[in-house]
């Protein structure tokens, strides 16, 4: 059974058509689809990003179509992708295993009918499932994940619980669903992790950008290292997008905000780069709170968090059918 938004009225991403979870037939043959994940059970500060699936499916200017020609990669991702969105993700607030449970089954479901899910959270709770799922169609072990965010999210508990928002990464690579050596952190800052789970990180092999390592080195030579680390013995990548990874100043609707961020046009254009040179076998975006934003700012980040991931997908497709595409003025597409 569908359900459009679990806290609101019906609407899809921008537009696009809906379709029954229930009903493959509706969605099989789509190359993405959306998936609402309103669950922010894991919070350990602010809450409210539950609702953050409504704000980034609704928030534009634009008429709500099911269009949007990007003008730097001359495609129309939701139409050449036939993107359609199944809905809310049935989550009760209190229930954290039955809630991720039920996201797991949805995420494995797409991802093993070769359909990509593009998972609109929520807080980063829901990488647990989302990478999860995905591993189950690509393969224990052989998706990599690049994971934008100001935080690390390897905790061991949270407040005496494994599930939390600050745990989902450690929980992954303990699973073996990704391993630790293909888990790409960029944009962390701030004053956490600890000791203790610093070592555990470097013990697993985890690569950290921070965010004075962008500043020095640039954010193009980062991302061009994490690619190469990510695509090396790995099937696919998991895209995995905190929007707290964005400076306050321009993200402030989310729940544990931290000075210091990249600009939300870098993370745009990491977002793209990212999904047209690597085969992407899933997205999240995570921690947009309403209650928290001012004027929209942060849902409109998110929505086009997901519009420039999708571009990505449907400008790299369109390349491998030998069909002409745009060249977008990129430096890490310079030798193309």
């Amino acid at each position: 059974m569908r359900i459009g938004n679990l806290y609101g009225h019906d609407a899809t991403f921008l537009g696009v058509p809906a379709a029954d979870p229930d009903a493959s037939e509706e969605w099989s043959n789509a190359g993405a689809v959306i998936i609402g994940a309103p669950f922010d059970g894991g919070t350990s500060h602010r809450s409210g990003c539950r609702f953050g699936p409504q704000a980034m499916r609704t928030t534009d200017y634009l008429p709500h179509d099911g269009m949007r020609p990007s003008l730097a990669l001359g495609v129309d991702p939701l139409v050449e992708l036939g993107v359609v969105d199944l809905g809310d993700v049935e989550m009760p607030s209190g229930e954290t295993e039955k809630s991720l449970h039920r996201l797991e089954q949805r995420v494995t479901a797409v991802a093993g009918a070769g359909v990509i899910p593009i998972i609109l959270g929520g807080d980063h709770t829901i990488a647990l499932p989302d990478v999860s799922g995905v591993a189950r169609h690509v393969g224990w072990g052989r998706v990599s994940v690049i994971h934008f965010d100001a935080h690390a999210d390897t905790a061991d508990t949270q407040m005496g619980s494994l599930y939390g928002h600050g745990t989902p990464m450690r929980r992954l690579i303990e699973s073996g669903a990704c391993r630790g050596d293909r888990f790409l952190q960029i944009g962390l800052r701030g004053y956490w992790p600890d000791p203790e789970t610093l070592d555990w990180m470097a013990a697993q092999g985890m690569r950290s950008f921070e965010m004075g390592e962008i500043v020095s080195r640039g954010l193009d030579e980062v991302l061009g290292e994490a690619i190469a680390i990510a695509m090396t013995d790995c099937d696919a990548v998991f895209l995995s997008v905190d929007v707290d990874v964005v400076d306050p100043g321009s993200a402030p609707g989310t729940g544990t905000p931290e000075p210091g961020g990249l600009t939300s046009r870098q993370l745009l254009d990491a977002v793209r780069h990212i999904a047209m040179e690597v085969p992407i076998g899933g997205v999240d975006v995570v921690e947009v709170s309403p209650p928290y934003d001012h004027a929209e700012i942060t849902a409109y980040l998110g929505n086009r968090i997901v519009l420039e991931a999708l571009g990505g997908i449907a400008w790299r497709r369109k390349g491998q059918r030998g069909e002409p595409t745009r060249i977008p003025s990129d430096p890490l597409l310079k030798d193309r």
